[in-house]
């Protein structure tokens, strides 16, 4: 078994010049991310003799972390890697808080990226940052606009990784809300991401603050990523602007916005009530 690479040793990425692709832009993301300190090194051809211990080499030379070369390696599913793959199934744990998110983000975002640069499906993200590339007509740096693509990759990775560390968070706070209630209704503090813990309990209804004011709502689906739910709000609350309290109702009856959080309460309560008659 090969000795695990520490990024905070690592001084050096070194991947392939001019044109790039989102593969290489995501890989030198990655690991200036994990590694501020680190200088990527765009070459031609791979320096002779380089220190192994102090050095990243990706997307070029057939190395560890290049997949230019026959039979190169691929997932179960078919999904070959490319260098941002190999990058991310080396160093993912560094940046996630739960080693099954290693994973998770690799079937939600890298393989993306991965496919594409393999000849795959298409890739929005993927033509973004092609775009970053100097035009024919344009006369500036591949390296500076390679620079420009790397900064706007690592502002991606860095919102993607707190929304996926901000989500095992809520698990606590929503679990805790769970707890205290036993009436089918649960009362959120503040918004958090509540559908893995709520979708398979007996909650009914969730209420939070509204960044728009007041209280909201929302009915509990019957499971993850239903767009049913367990107990819809009543038909009649859609535009009835005469129910104390209720100041909207979604046409698709999953959420209401309230006055208050009693009033939020009491109209979640109503329902229940009507449904046990």
């Amino acid at each position: 078994m090969k000795n695990k690479i520490n990024l905070n040793n690592v001084t050096t990425g070194i991947t392939h010049a001019g044109v790039f692709h989102a593969d290489d832009v995501f890989s030198a993301a990655l690991l200036t991310t994990g590694n501020p300190a680190m200088e990527i090194k765009r070459v031609r051809v791979i320096p002779e003799n380089i220190d192994e211990s102090t050095t990243i080499v990706f997307d070029i030379g057939g190395g560890e972390f290049d997949h230019h070369f026959a039979n190169s390696p691929e997932r179960e599913n078919g999904i070959k890697y490319s260098s941002f793959g190999l990058l991310w199934k080396e160093f993912g744990e560094i940046f996630v808080k739960e080693k099954k998110n290693v994973k998770y983000f690799d079937e939600k975002f890298v393989q993306y990226i991965d496919d594409a640069d393999n000849g795959g499906n298409y890739n929005p993200l993927t033509d973004t940052i092609s775009a970053f590339n100097p035009n024919w007509n344009e006369s500036q740096n591949f390296d500076t606009a390679f620079n420009k693509a790397v900064e706007f990759a690592r502002v991606i990775l860095a919102r993607e990784f707190a929304r996926i560390n901000s989500a095992e968070l809520a698990k606590t706070e929503v679990q805790s809300a769970l707890d205290e209630s036993d009436t089918g209704i649960v009362v959120l503090k503040r918004f958090a991401p509540w559908q893995k813990i709520l979708v398979p309990s007996d909650a009914k209804f969730v209420i939070s603050p509204s960044p728009r004011g007041g209280y909201n709502a929302q009915c509990v689906p019957t499971k993850l990523g239903a767009t049913d739910q367990k107990i819809p709000f009543p038909a009649d609350w859609v535009g009835n602007k005469g129910i104390d309290g209720l100041l909207f109702c979604h046409p698709a009856r999953f959420l209401i916005n309230t006055a208050d959080l009693n009033s939020a309460i009491k109209l979640c309560q109503a329902v229940l009530t009507k449904e046990e008659k």
